[in-house]
């Protein structure tokens, strides 16, 4: 039972065992944090296809599929699907309502036509509206355009002293008695013009413009914009694509190019908040194609924005907008119409029901994709058999370019394989980390055997056998893989659930970190240049190296500091609006186990030169 003391006490005597430590530890820190990443992409690419897509889709591009609604009642027939809703898919132009011409442009759109009610039933619709109320700076730039708007009838309306307290709230300086006593002569005579000005200098105020107009005249002036009082409004509108009795848009959130986003993840609007679109309209331009593949004439609708929605994924957050079906279908020619006699166009013959480009299905919870999958392809079968309409047909399942059921996971299949197959690459490139990890274990082991000869020959001379020196340095190697392993799960950890806060971090770096860095650096130098006058050049060294080490990182805070700050998280880049932050644990202990196993057989090569050497010759060693 030699072996666990001397492994101990070579621990617990020497600093250099900590290196092979510290470098297990940070190979491990690395490959956790790099999968935990990746892991983190593709959970999010999963969670995102399933909450926007449902389980499964069925989908029969361009011409769509007609009878939609009986279809859909089959489906939810069955006691594994818990809801079904039609979309139409299409693409097109939104003509964004920018300052001016010269600055006004049309952004390419997907645009999906929904029913909103089913939608948010089948998806995560509901959830994903951003707005909940009025942005502060919106609502200021809001009240500002009602006092504007309100018409002579409504200033002169305002009693005297309501007038009075207009003007001095809006006046520069603290009122004398006689300032006072000319505001009440001439408060009366205030025109409408005037008064409007003053209230406007008010708006960036709301407390105080509620004091100056008290409550009844503050009801009136929310009267046309009762979002600005009932935030429920607009969460109203957005799940209903309706504002003020219109069809309304639900756009993207980074559709729009004045939303932006803060270093804290949250979104603040630009433009002194005028630019909110639930306060704009827009025009949605489509181009329909007829069902032998040939461009109709294009069709356009000015809608108002209801509401903007964030799905987290950044693709569809800058390129998708949700408008009412029947208004999609009637921009892409898939509404319902008269069929005509081919030989007398003025004779109507039958009706060709409104068509859907895709119908998504949600299963009841547990229920697994692949069997809800089967599922809705014996329901779309029977839609095709019970089809007794002459004045249309029904797309076929499976037979040429008819149409798809897929699972969600299948409809993403080129976003999802890509994805894991980066993850599984930058898992084997950066295991090979563990090559270098192991190198250094090997010489450092080695190095300690050799320092070790004469101690090894006096175990070896009083009966410790060759298997028990080498057992001695493969313990020293389990010592060090475990102590690596366990420092390098709490350090990826650490960094890992902390990425979002470290990000933060570097797009406004703190002032006092800097400073800190570059005291903690002249502290160094002077305890360095105070150990010239005792001899030693190790702490000399160490102690010039690590202010060197912090003036370069104070230095290089600072310059970020001064130019605003880095982004290392663009979500145009990496597609997702937030930072993965969850430890991916399977893969955290595998790699610890890897970490372990690797140190051991490192720890194997040192451990047998150790058992090879000769007895004798060790006990002559110096």
């Amino acid at each position: 039972m030699y072996q666990p003391l001397l492994t101990s006490r070579y621990l617990m005597t020497r600093m250099i065992p900590l290196l092979a430590v510290a470098a297990v530890a940070m190979c491990v820190a690395l490959v956790i944090i790099v999968i935990s990443v990746m892991t983190g992409f593709l959970d999010m690419v999963r969670s995102s296809g399933q909450t926007l897509m449902g389980d499964v889709v069925i989908s029969h591009p361009i011409r769509g599929i007609p009878d939609y609604d009986r279809l859909i009642n089959l489906l939810e027939k069955d006691a594994s699907v818990a809801a079904a809703t039609p979309v139409v898919d299409t693409w097109g132009l939104l003509r964004m309502p920018y300052p001016d011409e010269q600055t006004r442009e049309s952004e390419q759109v997907q645009i999906w036509g929904i029913n909103p009610a089913t939608f948010s039933n089948v998806t995560g619709f509901a959830d994903s509206l951003h707005w909940d109320a009025v942005p502060p700076e919106t609502a200021a730039t809001l009240r500002y355009r009602l006092i504007l708007a309100q018409p002579d009838a409504a200033m002169e309306a305002l009693d005297q002293p309501t007038r009075l307290r207009v003007l001095e709230a809006t006046a520069d300086d603290t009122l004398s008695d006689a300032s006072r006593a000319f505001m009440e002569q001439t408060a009366a005579s205030l025109t409408p013009h005037h008064l409007r000005v003053r209230l406007g200098s008010l708006a960036w105020s709301p407390e105080q413009l509620l004091t100056v107009l008290g409550d009844e005249h503050w009801r009136a002036l929310h009267q046309h914009e009762p979002r600005l009082i009932n935030g429920d409004l607009i969460t109203n509108e957005g799940l209903t694509l309706e504002r003020n009795g219109r069809p309304a848009i639900v756009s993207g959130l980074h559709v729009s190019k004045a939303n932006e986003r803060t270093s804290e993840g949250t979104y603040r609007v630009m433009g002194g908040g005028h630019w909110w679109m639930p306060s704009h309209e827009a025009t949605l331009t489509t181009l329909p194609i007829d069902s032998r593949g040939g461009l109709l004439e294009p069709k356009s609708i000015v809608m108002p924005f209801a509401n903007e929605f964030s799905s987290g994924v950044y693709v569809i957050d800058e390129s998708r907008v949700m408008i009412p079906i029947d208004i999609a279908q009637d921009l892409t020619q898939l509404s319902a119409a008269d069929k005509v006699d081919p030989n007398d166009p003025t004779q109507i013959i039958g009706s060709v029901p409104a068509r859907a480009t895709m119908v998504l299905i949600r299963g009841v919870d547990g229920v697994d994709p692949i069997a809800l999958k089967q599922t809705v392809e014996s329901a779309y079968h029977s839609f095709e058999n019970t089809h007794t309409s002459p004045d249309f047909d029904i797309p076929p399942f499976g037979r040429g370019i008819g149409v798809s059921i897929l699972t969600w996971e299948e409809q993403n299949a080129s976003f999802i394989g890509p994805v894991e197959k980066e993850r599984e690459l930058m898992r084997t490139l950066f295991s090979i980390v563990y090559l270098v990890c192991g190198a250094l274990i090997v010489a450092i082991f080695w190095a300690i055997v050799y320092e070790k000869t004469r101690d090894i020959g006096i175990l070896r001379s009083v009966g410790a056998t060759r298997f028990g020196i080498v057992l001695i340095f493969l313990l020293y190697g389990l010592f060090v893989g475990v102590l690596g392993a366990l420092g390098g799960i709490g350090l990826g950890w650490f960094i890992t659930t902390n990425m979002p806060a470290i990000h933060e971090g570097l797009s406004e770096p703190p002032l006092w970190l800097g400073v800190s860095l570059l005291v903690g650096a002249g502290v160094l130098t002077l305890w360095s240049l105070w150990n010239i006058r005792r001899g030693p050049l190790l702490p000399l060294l160490l102690g010039l190296l690590g202010a060197l080490v912090l003036t370069a990182a104070g230095v290089g805070e600072l310059l970020v500091r001064s130019a605003g700050g880095i982004v290392l998280w663009d979500p145009s880049v990496y597609y997702f609006t937030a930072i993965p932050d969850q430890v991916d644990w399977a893969s955290a202990w595998i790699t610890a186990a890897g970490a372990v196993v690797c140190s051991v057989v490192a720890a194997a090569i040192p451990a047998a030169r150790a058992a090879d050497i000769d007895p004798v010759g060790a006990l002559r060693y110096e």
